[in-house]
């Protein structure tokens, strides 16, 4: 089996930010103070369980302690709500904001956007951290997950007000070609719409990579979190581009039948650890056993 890697992969900038934050509050407050987590920090399970073996804590928002003073709390790197973020303050946390700064961007954008009278709708995944983040700056926004849903709730708006000034946001991760199709589908209704581009720089890189490596190989391993949004783009575009594609945690998901490929292509998520990246190209090259 020969293997080709993405030519780009594994953490971005945001993500390996969020780490290095979360790894030196740990340090900083070993045996001094507990730290938590608001929700997952990233959407990899391996790094997740190596923060809880180091003695990082995960706190459910809805069931938040009475009190945290004393307590070191790290926002998630798909950021939180600003009333979230004034509970916790007022609970007596000591705040650490690892919220990747494109993702603050996207935030700061909704809230000026709201100040200025728009009517915004949100590209995304409507249960994702990002998005309930982003709404928390923009509660009026309309979450739309598909053309089909933005051309339904743009009627409606049109027929409640027809004259409204409109701007489109997108989850960082969300696919250029899903972001411009939820573009047209509202612009059939407020054709001065706003398109605010607010994709990742990173995910723009790894979905680029992918699509040239899907042009070089025969089937495809997709590293990371199944809770990773652009890790499951990753998927869906190998797969859309008629590719044979896993998405896999760990070694031990790698499935046998990819070996009955003679070129494999090696991709992985925003979240992806590289010695996870690495230790799964190991084994599919025979380096090491499984």
């Amino acid at each position: 089996m020969k293997l080709i890697k993405a030519e780009v992969l594994g953490y971005c900038m945001g993500v390996r930010r969020a780490v290095t934050m979360a790894e030196e509050a740990v340090k900083a407050a070993a045996g001094v103070h507990r730290v938590y987590t608001l929700g997952p920090l990233i959407h990899n399970p391996q790094v997740l369980e190596q923060f809880r073996r180091q003695g990082l804590e995960v706190l459910d928002e809805t069931e938040l302690p009475e009190e945290l003073k004393s307590s070191v709390v790290i926002i998630r790197a798909h950021g939180i709500t600003p009333q979230l973020e004034t509970a916790l303050a007022c609970k007596g946390a000591c705040l650490v904001d690892a919220t990747c700064p494109t993702v603050k961007k996207s935030q700061m954008k909704a809230r000026s956007l709201t100040d200025a009278g728009y009517r915004i709708f949100l590209a995304g995944e409507r249960y994702h951290g990002e998005v309930i983040g982003i709404q928390g700056y923009a509660p009026a926004c309309l979450v739309v997950g598909n053309p089909g849903e933005a051309q339904e709730k743009a009627e409606i708006l049109y027929r409640r007000a027809p004259t409204a000034k409109t701007a489109l946001l997108g989850q960082t991760t969300i696919a250029p070609d899903e972001y411009q199709g939820i573009a047209q589908a509202i612009q059939a209704y407020f054709p001065n719409l706003e398109i605010i581009d607010t994709i990742c720089k990173a995910t723009r890189d790894r979905q680029h990579a992918l699509s040239k490596l899907c042009l070089q190989v025969d089937a495809l391993l997709v590293v990371g979190g199944k809770e990773s949004a652009n890790t499951r783009r990753l998927l869906a575009i190998a797969q859309a581009q008629g590719k044979q594609a896993w998405l896999v945690e760990r070694v031990a998901g790698i499935p046998p039948e990819i070996r009955a490929y003679p070129v494999v292509g090696l991709a992985a998520g925003a979240s992806t650890p590289d010695e996870l990246i690495d230790q799964i190209a190991n084994v599919l090259t025979g380096r090491v056993s499984p």
